[in-house]
């Protein structure tokens, strides 16, 4: 039966394990972060409670006993049994760094995440949000999610995520005022970096947007969404960003008109990739969730 009270204190053990493999009461104190003299009181108190002389303490060096060397075996024996107990008990998570832009992170992947953790625990997904392309090598990049046209990469894999289908979105207040499609011309629209609104004009037979027009200009997608939402105007924007929006009422659809600048949302990776691996789960469960 296991008698705890028998065993001499843990610091003094790991003391004297660390200056036993380093025959060195200053590595000792250095390992362990602690002082010199700490180490050699710990061992003095061993050797007392034991009352075994566990090192001969010679001018310029640190010296196992016969029965210093056969404690020390047993004792780092006994703390490699207790690591190896803890590293099994430890679920170990792999890294997987996922690159997006960071509208795609805020209004697409955030919301999922939880979804994503629930279900792989063991997988720790790292997000990259840049606009700037991905370099899968240098950046440490597993794989990445751009709005592109159609790829035709030779050393890269790329499938179709989602489709960019821009709508017309503004918040119900907004909208009571739009009864007619010339109605949206009177408001202020606001303009993400893709800026499609010239090719709606034209979809609704107009030469262009209207030069009486007022616009706020913004550099991330996200920050249009957010705008229209607070009731700032009219944003154009890709569906996929704003379905659970429209869905609570925070925002409405304006018109019928869908506009595409030929490009969509591909997820992309290298071939290296492998079939089974945690990155090849996360590639998996993005095409899940996005209904592919």
């Amino acid at each position: 039966m296991l008698n705890l009270n028998a065993l001499p204190p843990l610091k003094s053990l790991r003391a004297f394990e660390a200056a036993a493999r380093h025959l060195n009461f200053r590595l000792a104190a250095e390992e362990l972060h602690v002082t010199q003299g700490a180490v050699a009181q710990h061992i003095r108190g061993l050797e007392a409670t034991l009352g075994v002389l566990l090192f001969q303490r010679e001018p310029r060096r640190l010296v196992l006993t016969e029965k210093g060397r056969r404690y020390h075996l047993r004792v780092r024996e006994a703390f490699e049994m207790i690591e190896q107990a803890t590293a099994d008990l430890v679920v170990k998570k792999s890294r997987v760094t996922l690159s997006v832009t960071p509208t795609f992170a805020a209004k697409w992947l955030l919301p999922r995440l939880p979804l994503f953790a629930a279900k792989h625990p063991a997988i720790d997904l790292r997000i990259q949000a840049s606009e700037g392309l991905a370099d899968f090598y240098v950046d440490g990049v597993d794989m990445a999610v751009r709005q592109m046209k159609a790829p035709a990469y030779s050393k890269l894999q790329a499938t179709l995520l989602l489709r960019h289908e821009a709508i017309a979105v503004c918040s119900p207040y907004i909208k009571r005022k739009i009864r007619v499609s010339a109605d949206l011309w009177k408001q202020r629209l606001l303009v993400d970096s893709h800026n499609l609104w010239p090719q709606l004009a034209q979809k609704l037979g107009m030469p262009g947007v209207p030069a009486s027009t007022k616009t706020i200009q913004f550099n991330q997608t996200s920050l249009a969404i957010d705008a229209a939402v607070a009731g700032q105007g009219v944003a154009l924007v890709a569906r996929c960003f704003i379905e659970s929006d429209v869905e609570q009422r925070r925002l409405v659809v304006v018109g019928r008109q869908v506009v595409n600048d030929n490009t969509d949302f591909y997820l992309v990776a290298p071939f290296s990739l492998s079939v089974g691996s945690d990155a090849d789960v996360v590639w998996g469960w993005l095409k899940e969730q996005a209904g592919v």
